[in-house]
């Protein structure tokens, strides 16, 4: 056979291996990949009688964190099954750790789903509240220590809780023949990203359709917002954050948050930082590089509402800051505002505050949501 002929058939195989399938199950069906536009440790792809999820490892790309093979509860379970986690869904009685996922799962319309949550205190939902006070929701102790009486008497259908790098395992909770979803979406690389995991947990949750539409929606809108941050004539630079003990975490460009700073076009003071994950810096490094900052925005859990004076009494460093002494210092406080159970899952709200934030030309309707200039 001529060479160009037998290029031209491998052309033809390549082609034919790679038209709109995800793979194949056991039995040879074929399945489909379900369209994710933003997320890249997530892949979802439909048979007829199961949808298999699988998990990127964001620590090594290279490998998988997890395979999830999400079954209806209602059907009876195939004979043959691909390598996984098998998860019987929608989940009836789901134990959630994360205030995040608890906000998601509530604005799906599947609050009465969960039966049992971890740091029940930072948990700021009503529903949350109320059914652990009436019984309804199990307090199953912290994420970090968790209550595995209390799980075992749950008997949940299942476990939402997010990984972490160089995790050894989790104990006897991988021995209770429950199966843990490893809900990773924070180590997305773009707030949309970590956004489009609606998707996944609507399949868990039986909400696949309307978080497809919710996800559309917050698209559509952070699209929108994006442009009108493209076309301002201003903007301020831009630093982020608290240190923590003598650490301070600094949001690197490739991950949601940077990607968001990006999008709002601020100048991020460490924009450069290539990472996908946050990386450690000593106060000082963080001064030498931002300490001219224009703007600091902060997120701080307290009584009452920061202010400059409190600030300062925290670390008398801060007060070194150009935006501490020009008094450009807004702040989000998270005992009363619900920062970490939206914006994970709607960027385009946060959006909207960076970029009136940033640009303050722009007005938005509703004005800030999140975030307000420290009071003096």
């Amino acid at each position: 056979m001529k060479p160009a002929i037998v290029l031209f058939v491998a052309a033809l195989l390549l082609l034919a291996s790679c038209r709109g399938t995800g793979g194949q199950s056991p039995s040879g069906e074929e399945g489909d990949t379900l369209a994710l536009r933003y997320a890249e440790n997530l892949t979802l792809v439909s048979y007829s009688d199961y949808t298999v999820a699988t998990l990127r490892n964001p620590w090594d790309t290279l490998q998988t964190l997890h395979t999830y093979i999400l079954i209806d509860k209602n059907r009876p379970e195939p004979s043959a099954l691909p390598e996984g986690t098998v998860v019987r869904v929608p989940l009836s009685k789901s134990l959630v750790y994360s205030a995040v996922h608890c906000g998601l799962v509530e604005e799906l319309g599947a609050a009465g789903q969960i039966g049992g949550v971890c740091d029940v205190k930072y948990m700021h939902r009503s529903f949350v509240q109320e059914g652990c006070r009436r019984g309804t929701i199990v307090d199953c102790g912290t994420s970090a220590n968790p209550d595995i009486e209390r799980i075992i008497d749950l008997r949940p259908d299942a476990i939402l809780l997010s990984p972490y790098q160089n995790n050894q395992g989790y104990g006897r909770l991988s021995k209770l023949d429950i199966p843990l979803i490893e809900c990773a979406d924070y180590m997305e690389t773009s707030a949309l990203g970590r956004a489009e995991w609606m998707r996944f947990y609507g399949l868990l949750y039986g909400k696949a359709g309307y978080a497809d539409s919710l996800f559309t929606q917050v698209e559509e809108r952070y699209e929108h917002l994006k442009r009108r941050a493209l076309l301002s004539s201003s903007s301020y630079s831009l630093l982020a954050d608290l240190k923590y003990g003598a650490v301070w975490y600094i949001s690197g460009a490739h991950t949601p948050m940077g990607r968001l700073y990006a999008d709002a076009c601020g100048r991020y003071a460490f924009a450069d930082l290539k990472q996908n994950g946050a990386v450690p810096m000593s106060f000082e490094a963080v001064y030498d590089k931002a300490g001219e900052s224009d703007i600091w925005i902060i997120k701080y859990n307290r009584p009452q509402d920061m202010t400059y004076a409190d600030l300062e009494a925290e670390y008398a460093g801060y007060a070194r800051f150009k935006a501490f002494r020009e008094h450009r210092v807004y702040g989000c406080n998270t005992a009363r505002i619900p920062y970490y159970e939206e914006t994970p899952f709607h960027p385009d709200r946060l959006l909207a505050d960076m970029i009136q934030i940033l640009h303050p030309e722009i007005r938005l309707e509703g004005g800030l949501r999140y975030f307000s200039l420290l009071k003096e």
